[in-house]
């Protein structure tokens, strides 16, 4: 296996978990675009693999991520301006793909996470990071804008935190993260990190995989829109139609008879 082949690994353990890991510590797991396409090929799998429950975030090493890799970015800054839409493009699709997959996301994040890597966290439904973790958007240090992970990056912190941190560049701590909303969850070192993780996984084996992902769309259905006719009349049908699928009908049988619903693995 080349380096480059090895630089993501996907780790599938039981009980339906899988890993994705960014795997070039000696960068501090900067990505580039063989990164991004890996990545991509491995959300693209197991969105579609109904054996898969949980899906995690993490990385190998001292740091979560440094961004975007500096030897891909001087590439890009050679390249005409088509070429940087077209790869531009390709971590937006990135992006888009962590956001919206249907199982649930869990980000472990320890040392740096810059730039890019805010994006990623951003884009996972849950986030447990070390008291030590450091955040920045870093970009207009090198003249640079958060461009394509601004849509998540703002919804997770709020316009207010962005217009600062957005401008400034300047490193935030774990704790702040926590305040913002960025991050759900702090433990006092990297050790704790997958106890911490074992805790959600634990208590998302016991929900409906169909409800929890349509309750994920539910949330991007709703979320900062005008509660007007459309969206209360939208939520009804979501209602009605979660509520005749396979698993509401288990999931209330399994409630009235006092049982377990057949998706809790023994």
């Amino acid at each position: 296996m080349t380096e480059a082949s090895n630089s993501v690994l996907l780790q599938r353990r039981e009980n339906g978990i899988a890993e994705l890991v960014i795997n070039r510590p000696e960068v501090h797991n900067a990505f580039d675009d063989n990164v991004i396409a890996q990545m991509i090929e491995h959300l693209n799998a197991t969105d579609k693999d109904d054996s898969v429950r949980v899906l995690v975030l993490r990385s190998n090493g001292k740091n979560f991520s440094a961004g975007a890799d500096l030897g891909w970015m001087k590439r890009m800054a050679q390249n005409s301006r088509d070429e940087n839409l077209q790869d531009a493009g390709y971590l937006a699709l990135l992006m888009e793909r962590l956001n919206n997959h249907s199982k649930p996301t869990i980000a472990l994040v320890q040392g740096a996470a810059y730039g890019g890597a805010v994006g990623l966290v951003a884009c996972c439904d849950i986030v447990i990071a070390t008291q030590a973790s450091q955040f920045c958007l870093s970009e207009v240090k090198i003249g640079l804008i958060p461009a394509v992970i601004s849509p998540y990056v703002v919804r997770a912190i709020g316009e207010r935190q962005s217009r600062r941190y957005f401008l400034t560049a300047e490193a935030f701590p774990a704790e702040t993260a926590e305040q913002f909303g960025l991050v759900h969850e702090t433990v006092p070192e990297a050790g704790l990190l997958d106890a911490a993780c074992e805790r959600y996984i634990s208590q998302l084996a016991t929900n409906s995989p169909q409800a929890m992902d349509a309750a994920k769309q539910l949330i991007y259905a709703v979320s900062s829109k005008v509660i007007d006719q459309d969206v209360i009349n939208d939520t009804a049908q979501r209602i009605a139609d979660i509520r005749v699928s396979d698993e509401g009908q288990e999931g209330l049988s399994a409630f009235l008879q006092k049982r377990k619903p057949n998706w809790i693995q023994e």
